[in-house]
């Protein structure tokens, strides 16, 4: 495969395409959510081709997953390598060399100069799931915090602190009757309508002078669980002042912190993970996504004295099996040597620049904000901000035409997270559909 660029041999989703999602809504669940109709039968790099030869650029890099794009030759390689030696030994009863191997990478690139452990597991959610055990285990406390407009997965641990939208959770409850929200300083659309910085960071304020004076108390709380920057909630960038009341107040009061680095970290906004741009320390960190690269696969991380709970208090029986350690051990070496972080930087301050530029010339373009290669652009109708969600999603549509893959947050922004080896002639290509697109609108 040698793609160069986008290309539509027949209109997007093609007879043999059209053939598959037919048997597939007949199929399979239907609670899947599906942006587009593609049909992915191969990929390679920053492209995607489906079932029909229509070849897509892709924006979306399966929301962060093929960080280093589709099918990365070390990647591959190491998986067959180790295909050819072990594909599999339990880690409740044995021990594998990939494992630890792997567990002293993710300590050096991990924000923090402290001892460490880590858990493995199999997704994102599963990680907050281990995040929210640990947490509780090692505090002995009750309570948890989340913010509004949070994403953390979908798993019963996990989905109780996820707020993006009421079909996460609708039809569920009881979900873990253990959680207090409080909102994200989502400085677009402020809850207490001010602005940022006169508004005193009224969202913390409702933090410490509502929840933890009217609801729960703070030596009953074991953590308080945040993205540093918020994915699905719409790529919210919060201020630095943000993270310094909150470590603050957590320290003050033994409080845990959880970083949920599923998709900001790996190097998605210029840094390894997203807190370092904040100088954010979390006791707990989650990762997944980009982890290994496109294989199922997450980690847990916290301070090794938090990691104190006992054998058999958790435990997951395809947790870090050797072939997936192998990938995530390659995708990490590529980000080092490959220089993808500065690639991430650089090409990242290229793309906001052209986005704010779009955003001079169509006033359907209400904001722009991110870090690096993970920028929101949010659509609104009016000088009022209402969400242009319909706009949002028909943007989606016809870019899919047209050849390229792009995938929504919140309520009416595009999520635009390539794969971070990306160059500037692609970034260049997909912008150029994206304001054909716009001129539609």
């Amino acid at each position: 495969m040698n793609y160069t660029g986008p290309k539509i041999v027949t209109p997007p989703p093609g007879p043999k395409a059209r053939a598959l999602i037919e048997k597939d809504l007949d199929m399979l669940s239907p609670s899947l959510t599906r942006t587009a109709p593609l049909v992915g039968v191969k990929a390679e790099g920053v492209y995607v081709e489906d079932l029909d030869g229509n070849v897509f650029l892709d924006f979306g890099s399966g929301i962060g997953v093929t960080g280093v794009g589709h099918r990365h030759p070390k990647v591959i390689d190491a998986v067959k390598k180790q295909l050819d030696a072990l594909v599999f030994v339990n880690s409740l009863d044995y021990y594998t060399t990939p494992q630890v191997e792997l567990a002293e990478m993710l300590f050096e690139a991990t924000p923090g100069d402290f001892p460490k452990r880590v858990f493995y597991s199999n997704s994102g959610s599963e990680s907050i799931d281990t995040a929210i055990k640990m947490a509780k285990w090692h505090s002995r406390r009750a309570y948890g915090v989340g913010f509004i407009n949070g994403f953390h997965g979908r798993t019963v641990g996990a989905m109780s602190f996820t707020t993006t939208n009421l079909t996460a959770r609708r039809g569920f409850a009881p979900l873990y009757p253990i959680g207090q929200f409080t909102p994200y300083p989502y400085c677009y659309r402020c809850l207490f309508n001010q602005t940022y910085p006169s508004c005193n960071l009224d969202c913390v304020n409702y933090l410490t002078d509502v929840i933890f004076k009217k609801l729960i108390a703070p030596d009953e709380t074991a953590f308080i669980l945040l993205e540093p920057v918020q994915g699905a909630g719409g790529y919210i960038v919060p201020p630095q002042e943000f993270f310094d009341r909150l470590t603050g107040f957590a320290k003050e009061h033994g409080i845990l912190l959880i970083a949920d680095e599923v998709q900001t970290g790996y190097g998605r906004t210029g840094k390894m993970f997203a807190s370092q741009h904040f100088g954010f320390e979390p006791d707990i960190i989650t990762m997944s996504k980009a982890f290994a690269s496109g294989f199922p696969a997450a980690a847990t991380v916290a301070r090794k004295e938090v990691m104190d709970w006992v054998d058999n208090a958790h435990e997951g029986t395809l947790n870090g099996g050797p072939v997936i350690m192998e990938a995530a051990k390659a995708v990490l070496r590529v980000i080092e040597e490959e220089r993808v972080l500065e690639n991430v930087r650089v090409e990242g301050d290229y793309f906001r620049s052209q986005l704010d530029a779009l955003q001079q010339r169509y006033p359907i373009i209400g904001d722009i904000r991110g870090m690096g290669l993970m920028i929101g652009m949010e659509l609104v109708k009016d000088e009022k901000k209402t969400p242009a969600g319909e706009a949002r999603n028909k943007l989606i549509a016809d870019a899919f035409s047209k050849g390229l893959l792009l995938m929504g947050a919140g309520e009416s922004s595009l999520r635009l997270i390539p794969p971070m080896t990306i160059n500037r002639q692609e970034i260049d290509t997909g912008l150029s559909i994206m304001e054909d697109c716009l001129k539609q609108l």
